[in-house]
C-alpha cells in the first residue's frame, strides 16, 4: 500500500511517499480502507519533534510512529475476532493512534463510529481531533450553558471554527478573535462579535465573559482574569509553542493564578470516543454545523499541507484525500 513515511524529525521535506506492507490486524483491531484524513497541529508537532518534552513519548531520537495522521474516514476492510461493533463494508470515521496517511490503517472500536450517510468522507475526516476538542472543551470542561458569553481566542483554526459553531449551538453569545483576513469567514459561522486582534485588544475592550476558550496563551494570565466574570472559567485547548516545554510553563503559571478567588481554570486532553463522534456526525448531517475545509490535498501532497499548516495560514481544516 502507499503511505507517507516520516523517517526522522524535521521539516515537511523529509516526508516520503513509499510502498509499504499492509497493517497486521490484531484481535481487537478494525482495518480501515482510508478515504480521507486531515491535518492537525498534532501532526506538525510530531513532525518537528517539538516541544522536545513530547519526545519522551513520541520517540527520543526518531519517531515511534513512522506514518503520520490520526484522523480517518473510510470503509472497514476487516475486523479482528474480538471486534463486535463493526463489520466489513461499514463506513466509519474517527481517530487512530497514527498511520492514517496511508491507504489502510488499523484502529479500535473505541476510537471509531459509523459515518452518517449524509456527510462526505472529507467532512467526516475533518471532525475527530478538532471537533471533539471543541465539543469537550466547551461542554464538559467549560460547562458552557445557554445564555452565557464565551470568548474564543484562536477562532479561525480547525478547533476554533468548530468551537464558534458548537458554542452557538449550545445557546451561547460568542465573541471570536482572529486576524483581519478571516473576520468575514468567522462572522459567517454565526459569531455575535468578531474581534480583529491586529486592530483591537480584547483584554482592553471593557467586556467580561463567562468562559474564555483559549488556543493561544498570548496574553498575561492576569489580563485573562480581568475579562472573566467573577465566577468565570478559563479553558486552554492549546498554548504557547515553546521549543523545549511547549505550553507547560504557561499552564503551570495559569493554574497557580486561578487557585485564589471564584474564577477557575481547566486544561484537558481530548478523549477519542464514539459517542461524541456520533453527536458531531449528526450535527453536521442536520446542517447545524458545517466543517470549514480550506483545501483538499491528494496523499502525495501531504507534505505541502503540513507546510501550509506550519506557516500558520490555514482557515479551518486541511484534508488529505485518498
Amino acid at each position: 500500500m502507499r503511505a507517507i513515511i516520516q523517517p526522522a524529525y524535521g521539516c515537511p521535506d523529509i516526508l516520503e511517499l513509499r510502498d509499504v506492507e499492509m497493517p497486521t490486524v490484531g484481535d481487537n483491531d478494525v482495518l480501515v480502507k482510508v478515504y480521507a484524513s486531515s491535518v492537525n497541529a498534532l501532526e506538525w508537532h510530531l513532525l518537528t519533534g517539538t516541544p522536545y518534552i513530547a519526545r519522551l513519548e513520541a520517540g527520543l531520537r526518531t519517531p515511534k510512529r513512522v506514518i503520520p495522521g490520526v484522523d480517518v474516514a473510510g470503509v472497514v476492510e476487516a475486523v479482528g475476532k474480538g471486534v463486535t461493533g463493526f463489520q466489513p463494508g461499514d463506513e466509519v470515521f474517527g481517530e487512530v493512534g497514527g498511520g492514517a496517511y496511508a491507504e489502510y490503517v488499523c484502529g479500535t472500536e473505541r476510537g471509531l463510529a459509523l459515518k452518517p450517510v449524509g456527510i462526505s468522507f472529507e467532512q467526516a475526516a475533518s471532525v475527530p481531533v478538532a471537533a471533539l476538542t471543541a465539543l469537550q472543551g466547551l461542554r464538559d470542561v467549560g460547562d458552557l450553558e445557554s445564555g452565557q458569553s464565551v470568548l474564543i481566542n484562536g477562532a479561525s483554526g480547525g478547533v476554533g471554527t468548530f468551537a464558534v459553531q458548537i458554542a452557538k449551538h449550545l445557546g451561547a453569545e460568542v465573541t471570536a478573535v482572529c486576524s483581519t483576513s478571516k473576520v468575514n469567514m468567522i462572522r459567517s459561522l454565526g459569531a455575535d462579535q468578531v474581534i480583529d486582534y491586529t486592530r483591537e485588544d480584547f483584554t482592553q475592550a471593557g467586556r467580561r465573559y463567562d468562559l474564555i476558550f483559549d488556543g493561544q496563551g498570548d496574553r498575561r494570565v492576569k489580563d485573562y482574569k480581568l475579562v472573566l466574570e467573577p465566577a468565570g472559567r478559563y479553558v486552554m485547548f492549546s498554548g504557547p509553542k515553546r521549543r523545549w516545554l511547549g505550553p507547560v510553563p504557561y499552564l503551570a503559571r495559569a493554574k497557580l493564578a486561578f487557585v485564589v478567588g471564584g474564577q477557575s481554570m481547566g486544561f484537558f486532553i481530548t478523549r477519542p470516543g464514539g459517542d461524541d463522534l456520533e453527536v458531531m456526525g449528526e450535527l453536521i448531517e442536520s446542517g447545524a454545523i458545517s466543517p470549514v475545509i480550506e483545501a483538499v490535498y491528494p496523499l502525495e501532497k501531504a507534505p505541502e499541507a503540513l507546510r501550509y499548516l506550519g506557516e500558520g495560514h490555514a482557515r479551518g481544516k486541511l484534508v488529505i484525500s485518498l
